[in-house]
């Protein structure tokens, strides 16, 4: 099978290790991956804060560099969603462009789900000797309904140890626009989000989503406690021990 990266935004401009790590656990378990150089954006913040019409050119463009990918996989539940959901929604006066975002949306997934849903593997091989905890990003635990993939991977990581989040289902207080329009609200989210993370003992946060982990991140660093946020495909690619 041939994969293409869909990388984001954030992986590519600011978290690159977890595009690298993304291509080396793929390649790992027999998937060979191209990178088509031409993505942009998935649409979304233009989307989320009503520049419909902004977010549909980015959205041609997606689907104009993916057009003649086989799967696409991306580290990123949340953007995923934007393809798989909506820009079905942003092409509805469109036939064609619809048509075509329902096809390409199919063959869209998020890596953890593309593993085990797809490739039908829980056991990657990975090994990581640390204390981690779990947070369910809100676009792939209720967007695309994952909720036992990523566990069910990090249960097979020899030497981690997978210590329950007390709301892990819960949002870190993100949500990407809402977190500038709504800082208050956000911010209270967040806190409650830390407070069950240090009460787990973890040494390490993981999640699907790179914009939860940079949210929380920034929260961990202001009250320096000293635990380090990971994205799964992370831990998935160590084999260190």
């Amino acid at each position: 099978m041939r994969v293409s990266l869909f990388v984001t935004c954030l992986v590519d401009q600011i978290f690159p290790q977890v595009g690298e790590a993304t291509v080396e656990l793929l390649r790992r378990v027999g998937v060979e991956v191209d990178f088509p150089e031409e993505q942009t954006c998935c649409g979304q913040p233009a989307f989320n804060d009503g520049f419909w019409p902004q977010a549909r050119e980015v959205a041609r463009q997606f689907l104009r560099a993916f057009s003649d990918s086989e799967v696409i996989v991306s580290p990123s539940g949340s953007c995923v969603a934007m393809v798989r959901e909506y820009y079905p929604l942003l092409f509805r006066e469109d036939p064609q462009l619809h048509d075509r975002a329902q096809e390409i949306g199919r063959r869209t997934y998020e890596l953890s789900e593309f593993l085990v849903r797809v490739l039908g593997v829980e056991d990657v091989g990975a090994s990581f000797r640390r204390k981690v905890t779990y947070h369910a990003s809100c676009h792939g635990l209720r967007g695309l309904g994952l909720r036992e993939e990523p566990l069910q991977l990090l249960r097979n990581v020899r030497g981690l140890e997978l210590i329950d989040l007390p709301g892990w289902d819960e949002c870190c207080g993100f949500g990407g626009l809402f977190s500038v329009k709504m800082p208050h609200l956000s911010s209270a989210m967040l806190e409650e989000k830390i407070r069950n993370i240090v009460s787990t003992g973890a040494e390490i946060v993981v999640a699907t989503d790179i914009s939860c982990l940079m949210h929380i991140a920034g929260g961990l660093s202001r009250k320096r406690i000293p635990v380090r946020t990971m994205h799964l495909a992370e831990i998935l690619a160590s084999t260190a021990g």
